[in-house]
C-alpha cells in the first residue's frame, strides 16, 4: 500500500476566547493596554480556552479524495488551515508530503495591492513553479476564472465572486498534488458551482489529492471516496461517502419538527410514516434502490364513506416525481395504516418530501406534507456532472456489440 500523503496525529487546536489570532502591530498592542479593562473574561480572571480540534488522527492516501462533513463550529474549517499551515497546532502535528494548493477563505494568499496578473504568478512562485510553467498554464487560468478584462487591476478592487473565481481557478490549475477546500464554493453563482465540481472532479481523476469540506451532500457524494464526519472538534465517524453522509443526514433530520404540525381543524388525521423495515436502520432514509414499503398511520374519529386517497412525492425543487391515488375508501372508525409498496423508487441520493391527503365525498379530511423528509442516500450511478444525471438513479449497464463489416 502507498505511503500516506496527509499523515495526522493528536492534532489539536486551541484558541483564546475574545482574542484574534493575528500578526502584532504597534498599534494592536496599543488597542490592548486601552481595552484591556474592559474586555470579557472569566468570572476569576483566568483567561478562558476554548478547544476548535482535539485529538485528531488520520492517514490521507495519495489520489484519494476525501471529505469532511459536520456542524458550523465542528471543526472542519480549522482542520484545513492546519493542514494548509495557514495556523499553528496547540498540539500534535501534519505531515504534508507533496504541494499544496487551497481555496479557504475569499481572498487567501492573495495581495490586495497586486493586479489579478501579478498574483497568479505570485502564487505559482509559493508553490514552487518554474516561470515557464506559470505561463504555459496563465492563458487556461484566466479564461475559467473569467476576469480577462480585469487582470490588470488590484485584487482589492474585486468583487468577492472575481476573487473566489481567480482563487479557485489558481488552486485548481497550478497542478498541486494535494488541493484543500473549503464551503467558500457555496458563496459562488450555480454555474460557477458546477464549473468548479467538474474541475475537481477532473482533478481527482489525474491522480491527485483532493480533501474537500462542503454542506451540499450530494457535492460530497458525489466527489469523495471516504468521509470524515467532524463533531464538537473531533472525529465521529469515518467510512465510505454513501453511508457516513446517510448516517449524518439523519441525524440533522431527528427532531427537526413535530409530526403531526399545525393543520387545523382536521377531520382525521396522518399522525407519522415510515419506511418499513428500512435498511438505513433509520424510518425516514431510502438506503436501497429495491422494493420498498412506505407506511402512514392515520388516525380516523369517524367511519369514512366514499373516500379518495391521494400520495405525492416531491423533490427538493418541488416537482412531483410520483403520485397515485386511491378512490371508494370504506373504513370504520380507528387506527389504520395507508401502505404503499413499489417495486423500486430508484432517485438520486437527496431530500424528498411525501404529501398525503384524504377525502370523504369531495371534503378535504386531511392534507398532510410529511416530516421529517425522506432522504435517499443510495451510491449515484448516473452521469457524474449533476445538470446531466436527471432524476432517477438506474444503473445503467453498458455494452458494445459489433458485427463483421458486410460483403459489398
Amino acid at each position: 500500500m502507498s505511503e500516506s500523503v496527509i499523515h495526522v496525529e493528536g492534532l489539536g487546536k486551541r484558541y483564546r476566547v475574545g482574542q484574534r489570532e493575528r500578526y502584532v502591530a504597534l498599534r494592536d498592542v496599543l488597542t490592548r493596554a486601552f481595552t484591556a479593562p474592559f474586555r470579557g473574561g472569566s468570572r476569576n480572571g483566568k483567561p478562558d480556552y476554548l478547544w476548535a480540534l482535539r485529538d485528531v488522527s488520520f492517514d490521507v492516501k495519495p489520489g484519494e479524495v476525501v471529505g469532511l462533513i459536520g456542524r458550523n463550529g465542528a471543526g472542519k474549517s480549522t482542520l484545513l488551515k492546519l493542514l494548509a499551515r495557514i495556523t499553528r497546532p496547540t498540539e500534535g502535528y501534519a505531515e504534508i508530503h507533496g504541494r499544496v494548493g487551497s481555496l479557504l477563505e475569499v481572498g487567501t494568499g492573495f495581495h490586495s495591492e497586486l493586479t489579478g496578473r501579478e498574483n497568479v504568478f505570485l502564487n505559482g512562485a509559493v508553490l514552487g513553479m518554474q516561470k515557464a510553467e506559470m505561463l504555459r498554464k496563465f492563458d487556461e487560468i484566466v479564461g475559467f476564472a473569467e476576469v480577462e478584462r480585469h487582470l490588470d487591476t488590484p485584487i482589492k478592487h474585486y468583487s468577492t465572486g472575481m476573487q473566489m473565481r481567480l482563487a479557485f481557478a489558481v488552486a485548481a490549475h497550478l497542478e498541486p498534488e494535494i488541493l484543500l477546500v473549503d464551503e467558500v464554493l457555496a458563496v459562488g453563482d450555480l454555474n460557477f458551482q458546477k464549473k468548479c465540481m467538474g474541475k475537481m472532479q477532473e482533478v481527482s481523476r489525474s491522480g491527485r489529492t483532493i480533501v474537500f469540506v462542503s454542506h451540499q451532500m450530494n457535492q460530497i457524494r458525489r466527489l469523495c471516496e471516504r468521509v470524515f464526519w467532524l463533531a464538537d472538534g473531533g472525529i465521529h465517524r469515518v467510512g465510505q461517502a454513501d453511508r457516513v453522509v446517510g448516517e449524518y443526514e439523519a441525524e440533522m433530520l431527528a427532531g427537526i419538527a413535530p409530526a403531526n404540525g399545525d393543520r387545523g381543524q382536521a377531520k382525521a388525521r396522518f399522525v407519522n410514516w415510515a419506511i418499513d423495515g428500512s435498511e438505513a436502520g433509520t424510518p425516514n432514509v431510502l438506503a436501497t434502490t429495491g422494493r420498498i414499503k412506505v407506511r402512514f398511520n392515520l388516525a380516523l374519529p369517524d367511519p369514512l364513506r366514499m373516500g379518495h386517497h391521494g400520495i405525492a412525492l416531491y423533490d427538493s425543487d418541488r416537482h412531483v416525481v410520483w403520485g397515485n391515488a386511491v378512490d371508494n375508501l370504506e373504513l370504520p372508525a380507528g387506527a389504520h395504516a395507508f401502505v404503499h409498496e413499489l417495486p423500486s423508487l430508484p432517485l438520486r441520493p437527496g431530500p424528498y418530501t411525501w404529501k398525503v391527503s384524504l377525502y370523504q365525498e369531495g371534503d378535504l379530511l386531511d392534507a398532510w406534507e410529511c416530516v421529517p423528509e425522506m432522504l435517499v442516500t443510495t451510491k449515484p450511478v448516473t452521469h457524474p456532472k449533476d445538470e446531466w444525471a436527471g432524476l432517477l438513479n438506474i444503473e445503467d449497464q453498458f455494452s458494445v456489440v459489433s458485427k463483421e463489416k458486410p460483403q459489398i
